[in-house]
Order: structure tokens, then C-alpha cells, then sequence
């Protein structure tokens, strides 16, 4: 794997986190345990680990169940952080106990601070995951030509460097037969990146959760790959190893606000997706197309091998860039608080690969039970509290031909399953396909046209095109 030296270095610099660190245990002399708490409110497959599970008061409910056990006072304080790598040095000056981020800055925090024993921190579950990468995608500018990676050749894409999103690049221009040095790699924060791309300074943004979808829904961007490597990507959450042998109640009443916030929103998740809308300022759409039901994000706080695995995958480029030397991930893992909290079910519940949150229902349209999570579609009525489900999008499409006001149409792409926006989608006829299947959904004009070139009679279509062929 080749990686631009202006990447490498420009990273190095970013990474320097300091070198004196005091110590996470502890608390004040009054016996006030101090409990700071890191998260990332904007990347909203974490909300259960920081934003839905802040503004649901879970972890003050369960920090006051344990002041009542232990005697202690809490002080709990919450710390926003724009990305994982700011996060991170904040656990190294003690600063931070617990914090969630994506899977390669939490790989540089099990690295970085395992160098400092005293601050040395844990991975000790996952908030969201996705198996096939597609919580990282590149998209372009809507008035852009490109529909693959080699229209790119000589473009500047903005990404943050050493992220997650910066990793499924490197992978996605490999898999396409190229390597960094045939674009540009500009590291940016993804607020910084959304404006160069919405004022094309940049030929593609290529970033984590929400953003790519963020831009779509704007009407800025179009996507370009929907991250689709072959490896997972997630979010976990890493605690101070030192602060939680010291108050191991703490943590534990971490993970169980966590398990509290992952219900709810299974339980919720139109409920759950304002409430985060609301704290962070994300279109409620966008939060929703993730979060909710067969959404891009499955939630699930155990720690799976396949996790493990794509820590694995991404300590080479971790490496290569500099970011890290070595990271012991036997040592790194800790299930034990999570087997705690789940007791006998945790085996069983790590070995799933189902996500917890469907689409399900009744298709009025089409008069059919919505269960097949590959075809199962939504709409979300302009004036409404509740969603609209379908068995497939054709049958999306004939709903929304009937009338009224939606303000936003989820699908499932056809070729990947993974959710998008309906009306921002590329659609096919084939009028050669079942009654309810006549129209399908792409997240790519690339997949689209490749599907159209492979069954005679097709035609790609736009959204209105769509919905006038019902």
C-alpha cells in the first residue's frame, strides 16, 4: 500500500499528542469521583455512546443508582470532539475516561497509550458497525462527469487524514487499480471538506458518517462509491484502564446506559433520530437514513471477530502512515464488562450478524407484508409522526404517485442493500422484472449503467423519470 509523503507527514504532525500525561484515576479530595466522558456528537453512529445517551439522562440514572451503593458523589461532564485523534489526546492528559471514535483513531488510542502505562486504555465495546465499509464514501459535486474512481486521476479529494475514511480511499483506489499519487489527497475536517466540495475547490469528498450523505441530501454531491472494501468499519468505545479498576462501577454504569440507548433506539427510532437531530443540528433525514431501521449503521455493543479482524486489516496502512508502531489487540480487548452486563446471552449475541432494527409492516399499496430486509422500503410524511413502509421500492414509488408530501424516501440500493435516499437515487427500468420489481434503486450511476448493460431492455432513469413510469 502506497501513501503520498505529504499525507504521512501532514498526519505525523496532526498525531503528535504530547508526551506528559497525568494520571485518569483518581478523584478529589472531597471524594468526588470525577467522570468525563469523550464523544463525538456529530458522528452519529456513536449516539449511543454519547449523544442519544446524554440527552436520554441515562447515565446520570445509573451513576445515581450507584452513589447509592458506594456512597460516592459523581461528577459527570461531557466532552465533544470533532474526531477521534483530539479525543484521544485528551485521555492521554487524563482529561477524558471514556470515549467513543471510529475504528482506525481507536486503534491509534490503544496504541498510543498502551506507550504510557498509566493512562493505558481499553477497547470495551462497539456503538455501530457496518460489515461492507459503507459508513465511509466518497461523493462528488453534482455537476461532475465522474461516475468511477479513475475519472478522479489528477483530482484533489479531501478526507481527514488518518481516519477511517482516509483508509477506505487508499482501499478503494487500490481495488480500482490506482494508488494515492495518481490524486491529490488534501486532509481536511469534514465541516472544512463539505464547503470545498459544495464550492468545487475539491473533485470529491471522501469521508465517515454523515457527511457523504449530509451533502447528498443537500443536493451538493452525488455518490460516487459507496464504500464498499470488503471490511467492516465501526465505532467502539475505549476507557482508561487505570480510572476503571479504580471505579469499575463507572464503567459499568456506562455500558448499561449504553444497552439502555441501543434499546431505545431500536425501540424509537424516528423519537431517537430527532432527538439527536435536534442536539447536533443534523437534517433529521440524514440521522434517520443511518439510524434507523435496515439503516447503513447496525448497533450492537458487543465486540465481533469480524471487528477485530478489520482492526487487523488497517494496522498496515496505520503503520505505513506513521501513526502507530505496534498494537497489541489481545491486550487491547476487553469483553469482560460486557459479559458482566450480559451474562449468559454476550456468546450468543457477539456471533449475530442480524441487525436488531427492521423494516416491518403492512404495504397498503401493494398490499404486502414488508420483511425482506433487501427490498423493505420508507417514506417519511412532510406532516407526520410516523413512516410509511413499503414491501420494495416500486412500491415506494406508487405510494408517493398517489399524493402528498414526503420529506425524505429511503431505499435499499439494489446492488449492495445498502439504504439511500429514494429520491436522490439512480434508478432502472427493467420491465422484464417481477410487478413489484420494475424499478430499482442505484447508489451510483456506475452500478446502475452496469446493471442496465447486463439485462436487455432496461434504461437508466432519473428519480421523476421513476416515478412517472409507475
Amino acid at each position: 500500500m502506497n501513501i503520498t509523503r505529504k499525507a504521512a507527514a501532514a498526519f505525523a504532525a496532526a498525531a503528535v499528542l504530547g508526551t506528559t500525561a497525568c494520571s485518569a484515576a483518581g478523584g478529589a479530595e472531597d471524594g468526588t469521583v470525577p467522570v468525563a466522558i469523550g464523544y463525538q456528537s456529530k458522528t452519529i453512529n456513536t449516539v449511543t455512546a454519547g449523544t442519544l445517551m446524554r440527552e436520554l439522562g441515562l447515565l446520570d440514572e445509573h451513576l445515581a443508582a450507584a452513589a447509592e451503593e458506594t456512597g460516592k458523589t459523581y461528577d459527570l461532564t461531557w466532552h465533544d470532539f470533532a474526531s477521534g485523534p483530539p479525543l484521544t489526546a485528551e485521555m492521554i492528559a487524563g482529561k477524558v475516561h471514556i470515549g467513543s471514535m471510529g475504528d482506525y483513531p481507536l486503534s491509534v488510542n490503544g496504541a498510543k497509550t498502551a506507550e504510557l502505562g498509566d493512562v493505558k486504555t481499553d477497547w470495551v465495546s462497539v456503538t455501530g458497525y457496518n460489515l461492507r465499509g459503507s459508513l465511509n464514501q466518497i461523493v462528488v459535486p453534482t455537476s461532475s462527469d465522474a461516475k468511477t474512481l479513475a475519472d478522479l486521476e489528477g483530482g484533489i479529494i479531501s478526507t481527514s487524514l488518518g481516519s477511517t475514511a482516509h483508509g477506505n480511499l487508499v482501499s478503494a483506489l487500490d481495488a480500482d487499480g490506482m494508488s494515492p499519487e495518481d490524486v491529490e489527497i488534501l486532509g481536511q475536517d469534514p465541516p472544512v471538506g463539505v464547503t470545498a466540495l459544495e464550492s468545487e475547490q475539491v473533485a470529491a469528498l471522501a469521508q465517515f458518517v454523515p457527511f457523504p450523505q449530509r451533502v447528498i441530501f443537500s443536493g451538493e454531491g452525488r455518490l460516487l462509491h459507496d464504500g464498499d472494501t470488503g471490511v467492516p468499519t465501526f465505532h467502539g468505545v475505549v476507557a482508561s484502564e487505570a480510572y476503571t479498576e479504580e471505579h469499575p462501577e463507572v464503567l459499568q454504569a456506562f455500558l448499561a446506559a449504553q444497552k439502555e440507548a441501543t434499546e431505545y433506539l431500536y425501540e424509537h427510532p424516528l423519537e431517537a433520530a430527532m432527538t439527536v437531530a435536534e442536539a447536533t443540528g443534523l437534517p433529521p433525514e440524514v440521522v434517520y437514513l443511518y439510524n434507523g431501521p435496515g439503516g447503513a449503521v447496525t448497533f450492537d455493543l458487543t465486540i465481533k471477530d469480524e471487528l477485530v479482524g478489520a482492526v487487523e486489516t488497517g494496522l498496515p496502512f496505520l503503520e505505513e502512515l506513521g501513526a502507530l508502531e505496534t498494537l497489541d489487540l489481545g491486550d487491547f480487548v476487553d469483553e469482560e464488562p460486557l459479559e458482566e452486563l450480559y451474562g449468559s446471552e454476550y456468546d450468543a449475541l457477539k456471533t449475530s450478524l442480524t441487525n436488531p432494527s427492521a423494516i416491518t409492516g403492512h404495504d397498503e399499496v401493494c398490499d404486502a407484508d414488508v420483511a425482506d430486509p433487501a427490498t423493505a422500503s420508507e417514506a417519511w410524511p412532510a406532516e407526520a409522526d410516523a413512516t410509511e413502509v413499503a414491501a420494495t421500492p416500486t412500491c415506494l414509488l406508487r405510494l408517493v404517485a398517489e399524493g402528498g408530501q414526503y420529506r425524505a424516501l429511503y431505499v435499499p440500493d439494489a446492488a449492495s442493500g445498502t439504504r439511500i435516499f429514494g429520491d436522490y437515487a439512480t434508478w432502472v427500468h427493467d420491465p422484464d422484472g417481477e410487478d413489484t420489481m420494475t424499478l430499482l434503486p442505484f447508489a451510483t450511476v456506475a452500478d446502475a449503467e452496469a446493471y442496465a448493460a447486463e439485462h436487455t431492455g432496461s434504461e437508466v432513469i432519473d428519480y421523476q423519470a421513476a416515478l412517472d413510469r409507475v
